[in-house]
């Protein structure tokens, strides 16, 4: 199994070497193990994005609005550069970036494959960052984003993040349908916490949005498949775990546009 260090050392190798192919602008972090932010150039498309989907991104309001999530550590590890505030999306590594690439391009969203392949409905618009208000026992809901809504399904992307988080028992037992929806004796833990808090939260999203749900990974990272399979087998509804699903890069990148896998390819070695 590759390092979680080794897969963005060579994630950032593949960046630095597109953009220096392309002549594309970027800058490299500062430390032992660099990474690539990507710029916009002079024809006003960039770097971290294959052209159709940028453009058309660019083209999508709600969508152009996610590129202004700011980088919270650029200040700290990446040069100034004049006239540019580094953002979230910039980095090679941003697994949103990566998901806004196949997704947001004109023919994936018409490809009655992709249809087929999440169960949803054919030429349906994704929606990125849905406020999922997931319900806690209090009778509000809480601040969950999920990566992306597209018809009736969730869908969380992960690239080269460490884990899917965790959480204290009581922090999970703020959420109303947690002990309904899972057996929590079953569920990973490390002392007092359990595992895979992100995915805990986004089947309850799912639950209480009456969605499907899928979790996007690399299939270079078997760790977070198994992480996968260790919080799904705690689910108790029977319909709720047949409506949740996990799918690589690599699988969906079949069923994708010539163009679009060339670029994976090279930038994602995907």
């Amino acid at each position: 199994m590759i390092s979680v260090a080794a897969f963005r050392l060579e994630l950032a190798h593949r960046a630095q070497q597109y953009a220096c192919s392309r002549s594309l602008p970027h800058s490299l972090s500062y430390g032992p193990l660099p990474t690539v932010c990507f710029q916009t150039d002079d024809e006003g498309l960039h770097g971290n994005f294959h052209p159709a989907s940028f453009r058309a991104l660019m083209a999508h309001p709600d969508w152009r609005k996610r590129l202004r999530k700011v980088h919270t550590s650029a200040k700290s590890i990446l040069p100034r550069v004049d006239g540019n505030r580094w953002r979230e999306l910039d980095t090679c590594l941003s697994s949103d970036a990566l998901l806004m690439n196949v997704f947001c391009h004109p023919s994936v969203i018409r490809s009655p494959g992709l249809a087929r392949t999440l169960g949803i409905a054919a030429r349906t618009s994704p929606q990125f960052g849905f406020p999922a208000r997931v319900p806690l026992g209090s009778g509000s809901g809480d601040r969950t984003e999920v990566d992306m809504k597209i018809g009736n399904l969730l869908v969380e992307a992960k690239l080269t993040e460490n884990d899917f988080q965790y959480a204290k028992e009581s922090s999970l037992l703020r959420y109303r349908d947690f002990l309904a929806i899972f057996d929590a004796s079953l569920l990973p833990q490390k002392g007092e916490y359990y595992g895979g808090y992100q995915l805990i939260r986004n089947v309850l999203a799912a639950h209480a949005n009456q969605c499907s749900f899928c979790v996007l990974l690399d299939a270079r990272r078997p760790d977070l498949i198994e992480t996968w399979y260790s919080v799904m087998k705690c689910l108790k509804p029977v319909p709720l775990r047949t409506a949740c699903k996990v799918l690589t890069w690599q699988e969906l990148s079949r069923i994708l546009p010539t163009t679009l896998q060339k670029f994976l390819s090279t930038k994602y070695g995907i």
